[in-house]
């Protein structure tokens, strides 16, 4: 199976510091081609490792691409990416295989993660209940962020009610092709785990969510991150 490597286009290469002895953990999820693969590689410091395989004749009947026309390859184990936020502390970011067949990965990568993202497309809404279910049942902090394929045609309301989504959930827009529009969904994260800390809640499952490792991913330290890369995402579809 082919997987990106780690270097940047330019040959050279991001690596991860010495000092670096604080790993912090993301997961971005969601249904068959929302654009998970595309935010991870939007915003990740390093060319992202990616599980990309073509699409064949083989997975008709399998695997639904309708409503995501023009799709030719898809996640068969998931995304990575990496971000450092400072000296000691690196963030990782896992994105989740979308199709039905490889859901049962996903309990295993929600495992010690301080919170996710839950990536949705409002043309096919229904496949992010499944996503929310099980972050809810591993109680897995999470936000939810609509995935702009064009000009919305509902309101963020109208999604949450769709949705069944907590007023405590937040829900955002966003273009996961754009860097910085990415990185706000995740520092809008880390804002509702630090805010779930402050009102005396656990973050995340035991191991995942102290308030030490949430403080870690301050908004300040995720906007001053960012790639050294150019992004290969920003002129794509989703």
């Amino acid at each position: 199976m082919d997987s990106n490597s780690s270097e940047t286009p330019a040959g050279g290469r991001t690596p991860l510091r010495g000092t670096a002895d604080n790993a912090l953990k993301i997961v971005v999820v969601g249904g068959f081609g929302v654009g998970k693969t595309t935010l991870v590689g939007a915003v990740s410091e390093i060319r992202p490792l990616n599980t990309e395989e073509t699409m064949t004749k083989a997975g008709e009947g399998i695997d639904d691409p309708s409503g995501a026309w023009g799709k030719r390859s898809t996640t068969v184990a998931f995304d990575f990416g990496r971000i450092t936020l400072s000296a000691s502390q690196v963030l990782y970011l896992f994105g989740a295989p979308g199709q039905e067949r490889f859901w049962f990965l996903w309990d295993r990568l929600f495992s010690g993660a301080l919170g996710a993202v839950v990536l949705v497309d409002t043309r096919r809404l229904e496949e992010s209940w499944y996503a929310i279910d099980r972050l809810e049942h591993h109680g897995t902090p999470f936000i939810v962020a609509r995935n702009n394929f064009g000009e919305p045609g509902h309101t963020l309301e109208q999604v949450r009610a769709a949705l069944d989504l907590p007023a405590e959930v937040p829900l955002v827009d966003c273009d996961a092709r754009d860097r910085e529009s990415s990185k706000q969904v995740l520092i809008e994260l880390v804002r509702h785990l630090a805010a779930r800390v402050e009102a005396g809640g656990t973050a995340a499952p035991v191991g995942a969510g102290h308030p030490d490792r949430v403080a870690a991913a301050t908004p300040v330290a995720l906007s001053a991150a960012g790639p050294t890369h150019p992004s290969p995402y920003e002129e794509s579809t989703p």
